[in-house]
């Protein structure tokens, strides 16, 4: 998989790909491997819904899911690092003794949804999670399965193309979803 993907990222590199200063995932190991050889010193961050849903399945009584949700989300809208990683201890400190699989998870593997604690307040929101891909994502599947099946390669390339153009076009004029303004150079 890590071949794959660093073929990727070497290929959008060629393209013309540059400035990448912060990368959103899910816990792919192949993609991180590719990410840390392709683009060095480039800050990831596991996506924290994912975190958030994948915590669920270390939670061995069903009374503790919603607590145990809710510790997870005050971890990851603390105001700084220092206090995710507070939050984060004392959770772990709460779970040990009756849910130790999960505080050990915790441990592990929260602090990889803390990189966005590096950007700006206002980014941080729009970046802690991989949701914006997603939705991109389903937008392409949603339009490409109203076609069904395509007489050629070229032809899906032509419709996805004329719907990525669509949706930067809406992106670059319309509402800003994300703004670099007052961000450091």
């Amino acid at each position: 998989a890590e071949v794959h993907w660093r073929g990727f990222l070497q290929g959008l590199k060629d393209r013309g790909m540059s400035g990448v200063a912060f990368v959103v995932s899910d816990n792919h190991e192949g993609l991180k491997a590719a990410l840390a050889a392709a683009l060095p010193g480039v800050a990831w961050q596991r996506c924290q819904c994912h975190l958030q849903r994948n915590a669920q399945a270390y939670v061995t009584k069903q009374d503790l899911k919603g607590q145990a949700a809710a510790d997870i989300r005050a971890i990851f809208n603390a105001p700084s690092l220092d206090e995710a990683r507070r939050l984060l201890e004392a959770a772990v400190e709460k779970y040990s003794k009756t849910q130790s699989k999960l505080a050990a998870w915790m441990e592990e593997n929260l602090p990889d949804g803390f990189a966005v604690f590096r950007l700006p307040e206002p980014m941080r929101r729009r970046l802690r999670t991989s949701n914006m891909a997603e939705n991109l994502n389903r937008q392409i599947r949603r339009r490409t399965r109203v076609a069904g099946l395509f007489p050629s390669e070229s032809s899906l390339l032509r419709l996805v193309s004329a719907i990525l153009s669509e949706i930067s076009e809406e992106w670059e004029t319309g509402k800003i979803y994300l703004s670099t303004e007052g961000m450091p150079a």
